[in-house]
């Protein structure tokens, strides 16, 4: 048995949790996320627990997707209660980061300023060298941040560039200048 997916789902109070034949509606306090399930995942609802059953226990590739939907079906209930965030730091001489409406212009050593458009269902905040991507849905929130990191990644030698900021970045050592002996 998968030990993350026969465990049940608490619904907590404020959400509603609704199963509508292989779609799955979760309605909270921040939004409403929908998902469709696989054909061998089933979900039964028991007052405020849920839990996810699959076809067939034995087969291996049923017992992943019980534990793949048992905690896809927990990251949308925590989503529309308290959402996710990704927060990224920009290092380097002269970076910076600016919100302009639905835009976010990143100036970041290149000869020109990239604008990278905000995708509806994450808001962008910018303060100082940190950009803080939040949302409530935790794949996109992830998917957005990526892509804001990969305008300039961060480089090994220096540092410079977009990271998260809890990121470590391997430093190289640079060249070394021989003696003229």
């Amino acid at each position: 048995m998968s030990r993350v997916g026969k465990k049940p789902l608490v619904v907590p109070a404020g959400v509603d949790l609704k199963i509508e034949g292989r779609t799955v509606r979760v309605k909270g306090p921040k939004g409403e996320l929908t998902m469709e399930l696989h054909p061998h995942v089933t979900l039964v609802k028991e007052g405020q627990e849920v839990r996810v059953e699959v076809a067939d226990p034995e087969l291996v590739k049923d017992r992943a997707l019980w534990g793949l939907f048992r905690r896809l079906l927990d990251n949308m209930v925590t989503g529309v209660t308290k959402g996710y965030e990704k927060k990224l730091e920009i290092n380097g001489v002269g970076y910076k980061a600016a919100l302009q409406g639905k835009t976010l212009k990143l100036e970041v050593g290149y000869s020109h300023g990239v604008d990278f458009p905000i995708p509806p269902g994450v808001t962008v905040t910018v303060e100082k060298n940190v950009i803080t991507v939040t949302g409530i849905d935790k794949q996109f929130v992830g998917e957005v941040a990526a892509m804001i990191r990969r305008v300039k990644k961060p480089e090994p030698y220096q540092g410079k560039g977009i990271k998260y900021v809890d990121e470590v970045i391997r430093r190289k050592a640079g060249k070394t200048a021989k003696s003229s002996a």
